[in-house]
């Protein structure tokens, strides 16, 4: 932690106080919640960024889209744009924000939708002539207006909730304890050779509940990059001359998985909206090797560079234990959570 967020450490108290009063008002009913009549999971965190939300939506979309009709609706951070909006051809990036318009090109059998009040945005789906069996809110945990029915709460192996503090002097959004909200908790980007000793001392960490069950997670990288027209092995381009781009919370592993040498490195801040300035300085810097970025800044680029010569890695939540599991209890939910419906 560095000097400058320890002397802001009044300011986290003072943000953790408000955070609370708020996390009070709703769970004594002096600040309404809506619920709905259909099944609807919040995927968040309580710290900004980096958990992996994006990949955990994309699992729930695989796993719940064959047989339900699924709808992600999000906020669309930076997006320039306002209200609700129900993706279609004329979208893009920019007016409905990266991620979304990730689950909208790779999904197309789904509905992906925006908007910053979610109460407004389910009342919007639900009007639809087709609307979803089915609602996944992504980045939503502190969203309170709106009462899911299944919270997945997630954390980073190297950055759990409950070695963090309140911002400004930490990441979190707010007090540990919101995390008693979650039915299900999620410890993502976890080693694979991750020990039955070490889940054991991060559950005792967490303080899991016993109405909650816990998971641990991590990332699986595809085996080949990926351009608009073709694609090639990761392990094939090693060791060529290129550019690795991102501009995401957290990109060490994306750069560690590419090469080891960032020497040939950009890296910009999450979500980050690319200038004229920018485009030039990534042109002059991979001259004419190819460039690689993450899925996520891909969307926004794509227009921007040689469509021969940008490729992007995808990325995929993987459990370590009991994924059948977690697969179960997201089904019961919604086949439960349907039946009432």
């Amino acid at each position: 932690m560095n000097f400058i967020r320890k002397i802001l450490f009044p300011f986290s108290i003072l943000y953790s106080a408000i955070a609370s009063i708020r996390n009070y008002c709703y769970d004594n009913g002096l600040l309404k919640s809506y619920s709905f009549n259909l099944p609807i999971i919040a995927v968040g965190n309580l710290s900004v960024g980096g958990t992996g939300k994006t990949p955990q939506i994309e699992f729930l979309i695989r796993l719940l889209s064959n047989k339900y009709k699924v709808a992600t609706l999000s906020r669309g951070y930076k997006r320039k744009s306002s209200g609700f909006i129900l993706a279609d051809a004329n979208v893009n990036a920019k007016i409905i924000g990266d991620e979304p318009y990730q689950y909208f090109t790779k999904f197309p059998d789904i509905q992906v939708a925006v908007d910053a009040d979610r109460k407004n945005g389910i009342e919007q789906l639900l009007s639809n002539s087709s609307k979803p069996d089915v609602i996944l809110l992504d980045d939503a945990y502190q969203h309170r207006r709106v009462k899911a029915g299944f919270y997945i709460l997630l954390t980073s192996y190297n950055e759990l909730y409950s070695d963090d503090f309140q911002l400004p002097t930490g990441n979190l959004r707010e007090n540990r304890s919101g995390a008693k909200r979650a039915n299900v908790i999620v410890v993502t980007k976890c080693p694979s050779d991750l020990s039955k000793q070490e889940q054991e001392i991060i559950k005792r960490k967490l303080a899991i509940l016993p109405n909650q069950t816990l998971f641990f997670s991590t990332i699986e990288f595809d085996e080949y990059v990926y351009s608009e027209n073709e694609k090639q092995l990761v392990s094939e381009i090693q060791n060529v001359d290129k550019l690795l781009l991102a501009g995401i919370a957290k990109p060490q592993s994306f750069f560690a998985h590419l090469q080891s040498d960032n020497k040939a490195c950009l890296t910009f801040s999450d979500h980050h909206q690319f200038s004229e300035k920018d485009l030039l300085e990534i042109k002059n810097k991979a001259q004419n090797n190819i460039i690689i970025t993450t899925e996520k800044d891909y969307m926004r680029l794509k227009v921007s560079l040689p469509k021969e010569q940008l490729y992007f890695l995808p990325i995929k939540t993987k459990f370590l234990f009991e994924g059948d599991n977690f697969d179960k209890k997201i089904i019961n939910y919604v086949e439960s959570s349907t039946r009432i419906g």
